[in-house]
């Protein structure tokens, strides 16, 4: 069984955000592997335990500055690293594009399962599993909180308003995880330094398509706040007039 892994790089959320010149100054910025990925990775690395023959490999779609989560999967379990270069690692669409070329090129097909974490706690979007689900041609099941494997299948858990939902999910699927799945392991020193011995494979992931959004600048928040204080309902209703325009 082949598992392919998706995992994205984000700034810590310790990290102290600066805005210079409409753009974010990367130098404060301390970058980690995404929350909701180690889900993913934790998940995946116990269906490699419980299971023979299961082989888990980790993609991310970016730059070289991507080694340190793909040695960080690697350390936690991970057979294999894939580092996608040449497309878009800020548009949902472009990426998941770009997974999709890169994963179909290193298994020469589609995976039993691809895991991605529920979302990236930069953006939040939440759109890439589902795109690359789609553009894969496979299943896809999102913010899983529990599942176990079945000789053929996996039965899913995820919690909906109000209750639980049950799923028998068949492969090829995508699943995306949620906090509440697992606990991710922690990684010893000597899985780390093994890790660091360990080959990142480089796939192209260069799309033709234009990516679907482009921002054009950033700009930091206004904090400064204008009050004024009223002694009686009517000079707020006056004021409040005057503001409008109405005499």
């Amino acid at each position: 069984m082949n598992i392919a892994v998706c995992i994205n790089q984000v700034p810590d959320t310790a990290s102290r955000i600066e805005v210079k010149d409409a753009v974010i100054d990367t130098g404060y910025l301390n970058m980690v592997l995404n929350p909701y990925d180690e889900y993913a990775l934790e998940e995946a690395v116990r269906l490699k335990t419980q299971r023979a023959g299961v082989m888990v490999t980790a993609f991310s779609a970016g730059e070289k500055t991507r080694y340190d989560i793909l040695r960080r999967a690697l350390a936690m379990g991970a057979d294999h690293a894939c580092l996608v270069e040449g497309g878009s690692s800020e548009d949902s669409r472009s990426v998941a594009a770009s997974l999709n070329k890169a994963i179909r090129s290193h298994y020469g097909g589609l995976p039993d399962l691809v895991f991605c974490g529920r979302e990236s706690s930069d953006c939040n979007r939440a759109q890439v599993p589902l795109m690359l689900a789609e553009m894969l041609g496979a299943a896809a099941l999102s913010a899983v909180t529990k599942l176990s494997m079945q000789s053929d299948a996996l039965r899913v858990w995820r919690e909906i308003e109000g209750g639980v939902e049950e799923f028998l999910l068949f492969p090829p699927a995508v699943i995306t995880t949620e906090k509440g799945l697992n606990v991710p392991r922690k990684t010893s020193i000597k899985a780390v330094m093994k890790a660091r011995k360990q080959t990142v494979l480089h796939i192209d992931g260069s799309v033709e398509e234009p990516p679907s959004v482009l921002y054009r600048d950033f700009s930091a928040i206004n904090h400064e706040r204008n009050c004024r204080f009223f002694d009686t309902a009517e000079e707020l209703v006056k004021a409040l007039h005057e503001e409008r325009g109405v005499v």
